[in-house]
This record gives C-alpha cells, sequence and structure tokens, in this order.
C-alpha cells in the first residue's frame, strides 16, 4: 500500500473521537506507519491526553470551517491516501489491515467505507439513495485526486463532506465501496452490527 494517513475532526466524531482512535491504534500497524491527525476548531482538554495515548497529532485552527481544517490535516500529512471519518460511527479495528491492500492509487481514486454492501453499481446506488443519503462511515481517498478535485471546500462546515461526495460521484472518479463483509470479514462481525448498536450505546466519556 501507499502512505496512509488518518484525519478524524473532532466535531465530527465528538464524544466518540476516543474510540475512533483506539479502533486505528489497535489495526497493528505501527503508529509512524499509519499517523493520525485530529482536526478541531477549539482546543479540548482531551488532547494532550489522546495525543499521548494514541500517538495522534492534534491540529487546532479555530479561524477555520470544516473543509479548511480537512485541508490543511492533508497538507500537513503529506500521504498518498488520506482516510477521513466522516460521521461519528466507528469501524471495528480489525477492518483496517484487510482495507490497506485495496488503495492502489494505479487503479482507484477513492473507496467508500460502507456498513452495507450495495448491490447495485456505485453510481446508480448513489442516485437511488439521493443527495441527502447518509454518509459512510469512512472515505478513502488519494491526495492526487482530492487536489485534482480542488479538495473540500473551505467555505463549508457541516456539508463540506456530502459537498465532496457529490463531486467524486460527478467526476469520472475510479471509485468502490466496500463493506466489511466484502473485506472478508464475517457475517455477525461489528461491522454488521454497528448501526444497531450505535443508536444504543452511550458515547464514552
Amino acid at each position: 500500500m501507499g502512505t496512509v494517513c488518518f484525519i478524524v475532526d473532532a466535531s465530527v466524531a465528538g464524544a466518540w473521537l476516543p474510540r475512533h482512535l483506539r479502533s486505528i491504534r489497535q489495526s497493528g500497524l505501527a503508529e509512524h506507519l499509519v499517523p493520525v491527525i485530529v482536526t478541531a476548531a477549539f482546543l479540548d482538554e482531551r488532547f494532550a491526553t489522546l495525543e499521548h495515548r494514541f500517538h495522534a497529532h492534534c491540529l487546532v485552527t479555530p479561524e477555520k470551517k470544516l473543509g479548511a481544517r480537512l485541508n490543511q490535516a492533508a497538507y500537513v500529512s503529506q500521504a498518498e491516501w488520506l482516510l477521513v471519518a466522516m460521521h461519528k460511527q466507528v469501524l471495528p479495528a480489525q477492518l483496517w489491515p484487510l482495507l490497506y491492500p485495496e488503495l492502489d492509487t494505479q487503479t482507484l481514486d477513492a473507496l467508500i467505507i460502507s456498513a452495507m454492501t450495495p448491490r447495485l453499481p456505485e453510481r446508480l446506488w448513489q442516485q437511488l439513495r439521493g443527495p441527502n443519503a447518509a454518509l459512510p462511515p469512512y472515505m478513502a481517498i488519494s491526495r492526487t485526486w482530492l487536489e485534482r478535485l480542488g479538495g473540500f471546500d473551505p467555505e463549508l462546515e457541516v456539508t463540506a463532506m456530502t459537498d465532496l461526495l457529490q463531486r467524486l460521484h460527478a467526476c469520472p472518479t475510479r471509485l468502490k465501496t466496500l463493506s466489511g463483509q466484502a473485506l472478508g470479514l464475517p457475517r455477525g462481525s461489528p461491522l454488521s452490527a454497528l448501526k444497531a448498536r450505535f443508536s444504543t450505546e452511550t458515547p464514552p466519556h
């Protein structure tokens, strides 16, 4: 695989931020091989602990909106692939080692990591779901393709990720959607149960 960097915005992950970082770090790869950048608009008292515990780098930019924060993290990382958390849903640690071999810039520009397996071609699937469909848990996008798209819209806050996904689907993006089952996780694994569990769990402290 190429170089990889995770980007998790604190406002996107909310109280689930520690679980996102724990999932990434429990994947089995050394910290220096998979850097993690936590973006935020405000300094949080949790950050010092999270940086130490999960070997993350917290990037606080008070004057920047979500789109601009994500763009800055992408620039700072200089990784070939950016794995961006799209909402609070945490994916199981065993998913990441299965995902990394899929990140090949020779054949792929972006990859959507879904909690379910679509049975239709990706663009038709998105059209049927409509523009307001729920965001996937994570998206992987190559740095080259993100730059070609102009990055995230720096003027957007909560809609920055939806806007980028819409541009991905409007362009001739070499795009793939994968679920845990497609990557080899058995049926009944944590990934398949996440949506049901997510609505009933209490956020961690």
